[in-house]
């Protein structure tokens, strides 16, 4: 027979975490394309494709996904070097329009792109790792698994008189009632 623990569970940051790590450390690692974890394996497989896990440590990156958040993140970065070069170029010197174009829209996809993978490292490398719950590891919404979670019966049942419930309301018919 099990016994039921009267002392509440307490979070805490230690018990929260599955594995100690450095978010500083696997942001940095994330930036520079390197696994969150080891900082020797390679985060992407391809430009923007991250690896399936870690070549050295075996880290899974399967849970980990960045969306869209490095194309924002990359717009404002790049907005922001980008507007206010603009806006003093065009009060102080006011070229012409198409050389205007013949240099931002370079500039503009140029570091767009040289900031895209390494921007989305990062996102990658600060989600936590190591568990199960964690924020970055579950089933994403609309995404290939989300509805088998529907799909899935479950039953809840409730000992109400084990909890101090009243049994007889639940099964007392409607008396006086038309």
């Amino acid at each position: 027979m099990e016994t039921v623990s009267e002392q509440p569970k307490v979070w805490t940051r230690d018990s929260a975490s599955g594995e100690k790590r450095d978010v500083w450390t696997a942001l940095k690692r994330g930036l520079r394309g390197r696994c969150p974890r080891c900082g020797q394996g390679k985060l992407f497989r391809a430009f923007l494709k991250v690896a399936d896990h870690c070549s050295v440590c075996a880290l899974d990156f399967t849970p980990h996904r960045a969306d869209d958040l490095p194309a924002y993140l990359v717009i404002i970065i790049v907005g922001h070097i980008v507007v206010p070069t603009i806006l003093w170029i065009e009060t102080d010197y006011s070229p012409s329009v198409p050389l205007q174009l013949a240099i931002y829209l370079p500039f503009t996809l140029i570091a767009s792109l040289l900031l895209l993978q390494p921007v989305k490292g990062a996102v990658v490398g600060v989600q936590p790792f190591g568990g199960e719950g964690l924020s970055g590891t579950g089933p994403k919404a609309g995404g290939p698994h989300y509805m088998l979670r529907f799909a899935t019966e479950r039953t809840l049942t409730v000992n109400t008189a084990a909890i101090g419930g009243v049994t007889e309301l639940l099964a007392a018919p409607n008396q006086g009632r038309n």
